[in-house]
């Protein structure tokens, strides 16, 4: 009992380990980290990248910080203007007095004229009088920087929401990848769903096989990309998205998987992603779909259950339930026996020529004389 405890905690320490050196994970992202970057001036220098790319928490404190930043900022600058022309109650001005502006008794009142400034409410019942020029100026510096702070982090909001990767969360990916026979090849195979009915425009597809080489120079190359090429039945280019996909990959002599077989499957460590691009119909935006598949999402000898029938009403019927459902079919142990089994079996079709046989005639009297004695 110790010891089949003890096997189970190492199989889930493997897994864990496996999920932590994972590149990208299920949903696209990134699991990557930079360190010792020297240039942090350059995120400052493009600031309108940086900031679409904060997290909305971070995004709404920058939003908020902003506009109460400016407003008390101001309301102190409102204030100054007040106190040096001795328009308070404090200095007691006397009845013909003009202030700079109206109703200002503190640093209350110069907040919230700040806030009507830069908001434009306009209450009415603070107002800057001709008496300043100081405060005629800081009234347009005010609304000049006010247009400013709405352009910039309204527009940056905006630009967020209707980013395109938001769409690409309406694209779908099976949860496991499978390796069976399709059309005579030995295949892996991914099905993929777009879960709106607007189309993505001229979509393409491609992977990346992610493995650690070791080149004949001996040097370790950690992530070294491989290309894998998908296709559908119609090619990789312009895909007609409006129904789910299997994508393969044909296993022939120089994928990366022709060598690997049912049994050493989950001996290799690699890490295979997929790329699907297109542009979004709606609003002309590229959009980049991308997920992983490791070892142990990689199911020898099964296939995708079927999704798509049709009614009798005439319309075809997409059955989410079975997307990522497999049945186990008869599938080669590996694709170099399965090439071999065909190469033997084609050259057992064929004929040969023997250059060296001859063919010896033998005359009717010959054989009675034979068999006379």
């Amino acid at each position: 009992m110790l010891s089949y405890l003890r096997k189970k905690c190492n199989i889930h320490l493997k897994e864990n380990k496996r999920r932590r050196a994972r590149l990208v994970s299920k949903d696209g992202r990134c699991n990557i980290e930079f360190g010792n970057v020297e240039e942090q001036v350059a995120f400052l220098a493009d600031i309108w990248t940086t900031v679409l790319d904060l997290k909305w928490r971070y995004k709404m404190t920058i939003f908020i910080s902003a506009f109460l930043g400016s407003w008390f900022l101001f309301g102190l600058l409102w204030y100054a203007v007040a106190y040096l022309h001795k328009d308070l109650p404090e200095f007691d001005p006397p009845a013909n007095h003009t202030p700079c502006v109206e109703n200002i008794n503190g640093l209350t009142s110069s907040f919230l004229f700040s806030l009507e400034t830069q908001v434009t409410i306009g209450y009415g019942f603070r107002c800057v009088t001709e008496q300043c020029g100081t405060a005629i100026f800081l009234l347009v510096a005010q609304s000049i920087l006010g247009v400013i702070i709405n352009s910039f982090m309204c527009g940056a909001i905006l630009a967020k929401i209707s980013r395109p990767k938001k769409r690409g969360k309406t694209i779908t990916f099976s949860k496991n990848a499978v390796i069976s026979k399709r059309g005579g090849k030995l295949c892996l195979l991914i099905r993929v769903a777009n879960l709106r009915k607007s189309l993505l425009i001229g979509s393409h597809i491609y992977g990346k096989l992610l493995k650690t080489t070791l080149t004949p120079e001996g040097e370790t190359i950690i992530l070294d990309q491989v290309n894998i090429q998908f296709v559908v039945d119609a090619g990789n280019e312009n895909l007609f998205f409006v129904s789910p996909l299997t994508i393969y990959h044909v296993i022939d002599k120089s994928s990366p998987f022709f060598e690997m077989s049912a049994e050493t499957l989950l001996q290799h460590d690699f890490e295979l992603v997929v790329f699907l691009d297109g542009t979004v119909e709606a609003t002309s935006a590229t959009c980049q779909v991308r997920t992983s598949y490791i070892p142990e999402e990689v199911l020898w000898g099964f296939r995708f259950a079927p999704i798509v029938s049709k009614t009798k009403e005439g319309k075809y019927r997409v059955d989410f339930s079975n997307f990522s459902k497999t049945i186990e079919v008869e599938t080669p142990h590996c694709a170099f026996c399965m090439y071999n089994e065909r190469e033997a079996k084609a050259k057992l079709k064929m004929g040969y020529d023997n250059p060296a046989f001859t063919i010896t005639e033998i005359s009717e009297t010959a054989q009675d004389t034979d068999t006379k004695m």
